[in-house]
C-alpha cells in the first residue's frame, strides 16, 4: 500500500516510521574531537501558508521567515533545544543525540537568509566524556543564565549545567540536584522544556522545567521550580491532546509553551500558549490563551525548540527549530516570527 509524504511525516515524528526510512543513531554519529566547523546549507522559505503564499498574519504572531538547514556532516540533525543572543544572531541548539550545533543566523532587512559560522562539538559530561557514551538520552530543552547553559536529558531525568562563556563547546556538563520526583516521569516522556527565570521575575533565579506529557492524577502536565526562592511542582491544563516541545520565557515575564499534537487520525500540529508570570507558583495549575496554531498546511515539521529575543526595533521574535529525528522524511526548520504587541 502507497503511503503519502504526510502519513510517513507523521509516522517518523511518532517514532514508528518504517526502518527503511529513518536513519539510526548509530548511522547518524561517529566519534570526533569537538568543535568542528561543517557546510550547512540554508534555503529560504518565502511563505509560512502552504495555501495563502501571501498571508503573514497567524494567530497572535506575524511571519518574520524561515529557512530549511542542511548539511552533509553526519552529526547534523535531532535538534530540540536552541537558544539565541541578545544580539539576535548568534545562537547555539542542542542534538537528542548529545550533541551541539552552533553558528550565526545572516539577516537581510531583518529576514533570515543564511547561517555562518556553523559548528558542531559533543557534549561532554563532568569527566569530559561525550554523553552519548553513558547512553544519555535524550537531550531535550536548553536554557540560558548568561554564558551559563542548562541542558535537560529526557530519559535519564537529569539536567546538566554548562559554563558556555568560559569554555564554549568544550564545556563539560556538571549535574545539579534536581527534584526526587523526576524519577517518576515516564519513559521518553520526561523534561522536555526548560526555561531560566532572570533578575527581575518573580522566580528570580529559578528553572522552570516541564515534562512533555509527565501527568498528574487529573492528566494535567507536570511541571517543577527548581532553586530560586520558590521551589516546587505544578501542574499544566493538557487538552487537545497537545504535549509540551518546549518553553521560553518573554522580555517582559509571561511564559510561553510550544506544544505539538501529532495522532494518525488528525495528524500534526504545533500550538503556542501564553501563561502570565504571576500564575506560575508551587501547586498552580497553569493554563493561558493560544497566540498560534498550525497544522501540516504550513510549513512545519517536529518543532521542539523555542527561543526568544528582542530585534532591532524593539520587537519581539519567537524562534523555532525542529528535529528531524535523522529522518530523510523530514526537516531541520528554523522558523521566526514576531509577536504582535509586545
Amino acid at each position: 500500500m502507497a503511503i503519502d509524504r504526510r502519513t510517513l511525516l507523521g509516522l517518523a515524528i511518532a517514532g514508528l516510521a518504517p526502518q527503511a526510512f529513518r536513519i539510526g543513531p548509530a548511522a547518524a554519529q561517529a566519534p570526533f574531537d569537538p568543535p568542528r566547523k561543517i557546510p550547512l546549507s540554508a534555503t529560504p522559505i518565502e511563505a509560512f501558508s502552504l495555501q495563502d503564499p501571501a498571508l503573514r498574519r497567524f494567530g497572535e504572531l506575524e511571519y518574520r521567515g524561515g529557512l530549511v538547514l542542511r548539511s552533509p556532516n553526519r552529526h547534523f540533525g535531532g535538534y530540540s533545544g536552541l537558544n539565541i543572543a541578545a544580539d539576535g544572531a548568534t545562537f547555539i541548539a542542542v542534538s537528542d543525540q548529545g550533541t551541539w550545533l552552533s553558528g550565526r543566523i545572516l539577516y537581510r532587512d531583518a529576514v533570515p537568509i543564511g547561517i555562518a559560522d556553523a559548528e558542531v562539538a559533543l557534549a561532554l559530561d563532568a569527566q569530559g566524556r561525550p554523553v552519548k557514551e553513558r547512553k544519555w538520552y535524550d537531550l531535550e530543552a536548553l536554557a540560558a543564565d548568561g554564558d551559563t547553559l542548562y541542558v535537560a536529558i529526557e530519559r535519564v531525568n537529569q539536567i546538566l549545567k554548562f559554563d558556555y562563556g568560559k569554555d564554549g563547546l568544550s564545556a563539560r556538563g556538571q549535574p545539579i540536584a534536581v527534584p526526587a520526583a523526576f524519577k517518576d516521569l515516564p519513559y521518553n516522556k520526561g523534561i522536555e522544556g526548560l526555561a531560566f527565570a532572570p533578575p527581575g521575575h518573580p522566580l528570580a533565579g529559578a528553572l522552570i522545567a516541564i515534562s512533555e506529557r509527565g501527568l498528574d492524577k487529573a492528566g494535567n502536565i507536570r511541571g517543577f521550580l527548581i532553586g530560586g526562592s520558590q521551589p516546587g511542582q505544578f501542574t499544566i491544563r493538557r487538552d487537545d491532546e497537545f504535549d509540551i516541545s518546549d518553553c521560553a520565557l518573554l522580555p517582559r515575564g509571561d511564559l510561553l509553551i510550544l506544544e505539538r499534537r501529532y495522532s494518525p487520525a488528525r495528524g500534526l500540529a504545533i500550538r503556542l500558549r501564553r501563561i502570565a508570570q504571576m500564575q506560575i507558583r508551587p501547586e498552580a495549575v497553569l493554563d493561558g490563551r493560544t497566540l498560534f496554531e498550525a497544522d501540516l498546511g504550513f510549513q512545519i515539521d517536529n518543532m521542539e525548540g523555542l527561543a526568544v529575543h528582542r530585534g532591532a526595533s524593539g520587537e519581539t521574535i519567537l524562534t523555532m527549530i525542529s528535529d528531524d529525528n535523522f529522518s530523510f522524511l523530514q526537516r531541520t526548520l528554523l522558523l521566526q516570527f514576531v509577536l504582535a504587541g509586545e
